[in-house]
């Protein structure tokens, strides 16, 4: 009986997919069945604002082949545009350098912030339609510091250094989101509708012109289409998602500063769309889940001190990346190579 090395090799992949996927929800279940319920819901809270973020940015990175690095400036803009508009009167005029108030509730603010990303995306896309491939790389690495410095020195909007407290919770009539399993809830609807927004665009026939333009933009012109176009709207599209994840991360934390929207960040999350998979939006949710146990699993480990958990994290990430560009280059789940 003859063995069929390419049956023998599809199976094999597709069992890598499914351990893989198996191991990081089984990991889930395991490490917030170890720490209790609390923790659970803290773990799956962040894990919802890093998924929409991941789930957007895999948009642009995995599905249309465009390396961006300048994420986590839509992610800013997003959380400043709630922490100004729901700023507290009350607690900014103690401040020495108070900045404008607006006192509105988080539901109004939050549809002003996605669509605050989506302008500025609309304002440096147009720019960017211009570069491709490492020129592109570039440029939303520029657009990465200009967002940090802005955030840092625009003081007289975002205050600094000193960043913004008491940022709104969201609340419905007399319905008030305060407790950790009501935000985690409201984070996962917009996960939800995240990851249904970009299931529906991936599988229409704009999500294929995509898929044409990561493959050959060149060619994809010659039928016709225009392809500045078609990035540009993906672009406005995903950095909108990335808003809405920043006006959420405003609420829940209550207080944001610059260090909070670094570059770090940035590659952080490019890392998680790699880990989980290019042009798969399952991908992007189980390279997020991955991370974020990664990140609060750390914490647990009794050898490394808590000054450098952070330190450690960076290394096991980076560690991981490196093998899976050596054995896995398409990450756990994904459809193309970076």
């Amino acid at each position: 009986m003859q063995a069929d090395p390419r049956g023998f090799c599809v199976a094999h992949l597709g069992s890598i997919e499914l351990w893989a996927t198996v191991v990081v929800i089984g990991w889930a279940f395991a490490f917030m069945l170890w720490q209790g319920v609390g923790f659970a819901i803290t773990v799956g809270t962040v894990f919802g604002i890093w998924a929409i973020l991941a789930v957007s940015l895999n948009l642009v990175l995995g599905f249309t082949g465009l390396l961006s690095v300048g994420h986590i400036g839509f992610f800013g803009v997003g959380a400043y545009a709630v922490a100004i508009l729901t700023s507290d009167p009350a607690y900014e005029q103690l401040r020495t350098e108070s900045i404008p108030t607006y006192g509105w509730p988080f539901f109004a603010a939050l549809p002003i912030s996605v669509l605050a990303a989506g302008l500025v995306a609309l304002a440096v896309g147009i720019a960017f339609n211009r570069f491709r491939d490492d020129i592109y790389v570039l440029v939303s690495f520029g657009f990465a510091i200009i967002a940090f410095n802005v955030f840092l020195n625009w003081r007289g909007v975002t205050r600094g250094a000193f960043g913004i407290h008491e940022i709104a919770t969201p609340a419905v009539g007399g319905w008030v989101f305060d407790g950790e399993l009501e935000f985690l809830i409201l984070v996962l609807a917009f996960l939800g509708l995240a990851v249904l927004i970009s299931y529906l665009l991936v599988t229409s026939s704009f999500g294929r012109v995509l898929t044409a333009i990561r493959e050959d933009e060149t060619a994809i012109e010659v039928f016709g289409y225009r392809a500045t176009h078609y990035k540009l709207s993906i672009w406005v599209i995903s950095a909108m998602m990335a808003g809405l994840a920043g006006g959420l991360f405003a609420s829940w934390t209550s207080f944001i500063d610059p260090n909070s929207f670094l570059l770090l960040e940035s590659v952080l999350l490019v890392s998680i769309v790699i880990l989980g998979g290019l042009a798969s939006i399952r991908g992007s949710l189980i390279g997020a889940m991955a991370f974020v146990l990664l990140e609060e699993g750390m914490r647990f480990i009794p050898f490394i001190p808590t000054e450098y958990v952070g330190q450690g994290r960076q290394v096991v990430l980076g560690i991981m990346l490196v093998l899976l560009m050596l054995y896995r280059p398409q990450g756990l789940v994904g459809r193309y190579r970076l």
